[in-house]
């Protein structure tokens, strides 16, 4: 089957953020794109579904930045910025060493980069003003410098860099080893430092890059829905329930078409367009590989890259345990970041009981255990976050959970991935890729996932331009945007 229409056909599979914003720009464009997603469900590592209660929960805990700027854009351009919810500008960590107590580094409303130097400058808890002098003096050549040197870095571990710039060990156990789990999920001593300072960059350099938001409802309806609304309404499709099953070569190694799996009995289909684009994670494509390919160096780099596997839980309580209204840095060992959804979120809120929404990271050694094994032992770290609500006669009660996991989430981040990391432009003339694993000057994230999009849409337009083409023209370079507004 022929996808139907005059236009230039483009055939993407994966509708996570990555195959959505590569499809809404190409119907801005021109051309017309058909999203093709094996499971039911929107989002990709994004999705979050329903429970019997009608209660949500996700792949994980989605937190906004300020210094998201294509993402921003994006919600702009779909007339839905609104569903961001912007907190205070703050970055809020628990103290292990005092149960129960906050350590905050409120970031004032001046020019960057002084509102996170004076944040830091005025947070006593965590760090000694020799190690604020130290650590900011080993910010100075990425500051300088720019991406350029924050690249040359990816050789060393963030661990090892925090060393060669003198600054003691405690810096990484007490601020970045919640920090490193929360954006990578692995720990400092094993994520590249290109990551890290590429994010401290942008924090630096943007007023509000720091500034945190969460969306007011579940992404598969309030972000994902939308974006297909918008393909639709402009004559694109959106195909739920399309399991790829081979991508098929012409006899000069370029692509036939996707062959999709029949679903209950029925034939295998085959969908042809002009260009063929892999919105896919990293590991899944690899698997779905054509034979010819794999002996191209181009493909055998992917080999560098694998997923890290996330666990992501949901615990609903009998009670409120907080009231913050904010995304909190645990700095436990076996957790990175939670938030208390109930109170975070406007679709999840709830005045009397709190929903914990909580990432557990590294998750390595904790995938294959039992959802009872991973929420009894996140229990215990609880007891510690939450010492007033589980100790004594009247413990808070857990009414229920939900464990999500994620064998193969964003690529693991380790020293020297960079050069693994392919651009959208494959090889192969009618074949492109997308997804935050691909090169593009964000980690592994949502950002990264909507501007590999945008830059796929990009490199097709390049292949093959057609009328409205010209509008991809500053796709990358996305307008400032105003965190504060929002």
């Amino acid at each position: 089957m022929r996808v139907a229409n005059t236009k230039c056909s483009v055939a993407i599979a994966g509708a996570g953020l990555a195959g959505l914003s590569c499809a809404k720009y190409l119907v801005d464009a021109g051309y017309t794109p058909i999203v093709l997603e094996r499971r039911d469900v929107l989002g990709g590592l994004v999705a979050a579904w329903k429970d019997a209660d009608g209660d949500w929960y996700e792949t994980g805990l989605h937190a906004f930045f300020g210094a998201y700027p294509n993402m921003l854009q994006l919600l702009k351009e779909l007339g839905i910025e609104d569903r961001l919810q912007w907190k205070e500008h703050t970055l809020i960590f628990n103290q292990p060493d005092k149960p129960g107590t906050l350590s905050r580094f409120d970031v004032p409303d001046i020019p960057s980069p002084f509102n996170i130097i004076a944040s830091i400058l005025r947070n006593n808890d965590m760090l000694t003003w020799e190690q604020k002098i130290r650590f900011a003096i080993g910010l100075f050549p990425a500051i300088v410098r720019g991406q350029k040197y924050v690249e040359e870095m990816d050789k060393y571990s963030f661990a090892e860099w925090l060393e060669r710039q003198g600054i003691g060990e405690r810096v990484a156990s007490d601020v970045f080893i919640a920090a490193s789990k929360a954006l990578t999920f692995i720990n400092p001593d094993e994520v590249s430092s290109t990551i890290l300072l590429t994010a401290l960059n942008r924090f630096l350099q943007e007023r509000y890059g720091s500034k945190i938001a969460f969306l007011d409802g579940s992404p598969t309806e309030r972000l994902c829905q939308p974006i297909v609304d918008y393909i639709t309404e402009r004559g694109g499709q959106v195909r739920l329930n399309a399991s790829l099953k081979e991508i098929l070569l012409n006899p000069d190694g370029t692509v036939k078409g996707f062959l999709l799996r029949g679903a209950n009995g029925e034939a295998d289909e085959e969908i042809t367009a002009d260009f063929y684009v892999s919105a896919m994670s990293v590991d899944p494509l690899k698997v779905m590989l054509p034979e010819p390919w794999k002996q191209m160096e181009f493909f055998q780099k992917l080999e560098g890259l694998e997923g890290v596997p996330v666990i992501n839980l949901h615990l609903w309580f009998d009670r409120k345990l907080t009231e913050i209204d904010h995304l909190l840095f645990s700095r436990s060992p076996l957790l990175s970041v939670y938030a208390d959804m109930s109170n975070t979120c406007r679709e999840y809120a709830n005045p009397d009981r709190s929903m914990l929404e909580l990432v557990l990271a590294p998750a390595k050694d904790w995938i294959s255990k039992s959802d009872e094994e991973i929420v009894g032992a996140t229990m215990a770290e609880l007891e510690k976050l939450f010492p007033d609500h589980f100790t004594g006669d009247n413990q808070a009660k857990l009414l229920k959970f939900q464990v999500v996991k994620t064998p193969r989430s964003v690529y693991t981040a380790t020293p020297g991935r960079q050069q693994y990391r392919p651009p959208q432009k494959t090889p192969i003339p009618n074949f492109f890729l997308s997804g935050s694993y691909t090169m593009q000057r964000y980690l592994g994230s949502m950002e990264g996932a909507v501007l590999s999009g945008k830059l796929t849409a990009q490199a097709i337009s390049e292949a093959l331009p057609v009328a409205n083409s010209s509008n991809l023209q500053t796709l990358t370079r996305p307008p400032a945007t105003n965190a504060a507004t929002a």
